[in-house]
């Protein structure tokens, strides 16, 4: 990589960000593309953020990418958002223009073709979706757009999990979704769930901890994907494996997201031999 007066520079804003792995996809990306660009990435305190985005901006950043906790707090700081991203919540990519950034949710592109990678059909499924910030929207609007038949959504706060079901309902003109409280998990069908983790649980200091305890509940769930990445087995996927499911982590999912925001970035298609070297490389971590 040789970065000079003209290198382009493009970036990760979160808290934290150590335990990042999105600047070796795009390097490693940029390297295979012959695109003259470095990405690194950013720790920003909660109060600074709106400082940040102006500041980077201001420095000539030309693209970046928002990762927790905010996905939904970037959105006023922004000069345009787009209507997907909108109607979602949720921004995680940011490309420059010359009046400002547009947001866009590429979480959405990239949880998708994840589940689609691993065989996840979510037409006419049951989906169990876990939590109900940003990350939970995001898989809840992709739900209901291709084409899931109930959407069951539980969370610590059930007043949360009840809000966002109403939400999307309202905004999508469906009654697909439902939010549960742990007393109503009779509700759920017995067998062949697929289930999407979208709570921080799993993390650090969480690695030990998920929203439903009891192993034999993942017998209900023939599939399901953690949206974390790491580490690389939580124990959300245990559970599962050890029921006799299928569990990926979110790996995929950042592999896809990354894509789809490295070609906005750059107006390119990347080669599905790129794709599958940057993933080598990732999952090699």
């Amino acid at each position: 990589m040789n970065i000079n007066g003209t290198t382009k520079i493009y970036g990760l804003i979160g808290n934290p960000v150590a335990h990042t792995m999105s600047p070796l996809l795009h390097n490693t990306l940029a390297l295979k593309m012959g695109h003259n660009m470095v990405y690194t990435a950013f720790l920003v305190p909660d109060e600074k953020l709106s400082d940040a985005i102006r500041g980077a901006y201001a420095l000539g950043i030309a693209g970046m990418n928002i990762t927790a906790p905010y996905k939904s707090a970037v959105i006023p700081c922004l000069q345009f958002i787009d209507p997907l991203a909108e109607k979602i919540g949720g921004v995680n990519t940011l490309v420059r223009t010359s009046a400002g950034y547009i947001g866009y949710n590429t979480d959405y592109i990239g949880l998708y073709r994840a589940m689609q990678s691993e065989g996840m059909e979510i037409c006419g499924s049951d989906i169990l979706i876990f939590g109900a910030g940003p990350a939970a929207r995001t898989a809840a609007f992709l739900c209901v757009d291709k084409g899931a038949r109930r959407i069951f959504i539980l969370n610590r706060s059930v007043d949360k999990a009840k809000n966002l079901a109403a939400f999307i309902n309202k905004t999508m003109s469906t009654d697909a979704l439902l939010g549960l409280s742990f007393n109503e998990l009779s509700m759920l069908p017995e067998q062949n769930m697929i289930a999407i983790q979208g709570t921080s649980l799993g993390m650090s200091p969480h690695e030990n901890e998920v929203l439903i305890e009891n192993p034999d509940f993942y017998k209900r769930i023939k599939a399901g994907i953690d949206m974390i990445y790491n580490p690389k087995e939580t124990l959300f996927m245990k559970n599962i494996r050890n029921a006799g499911g299928i569990a990926i982590n979110g790996l995929k999912m950042l592999l896809y997201q990354g894509i789809a925001a490295y070609e906005m970035w750059n107006e390119v298609t990347v080669p599905t031999e790129y794709i599958d070297f940057a993933y080598q490389e990732v999952v090699s971590i």
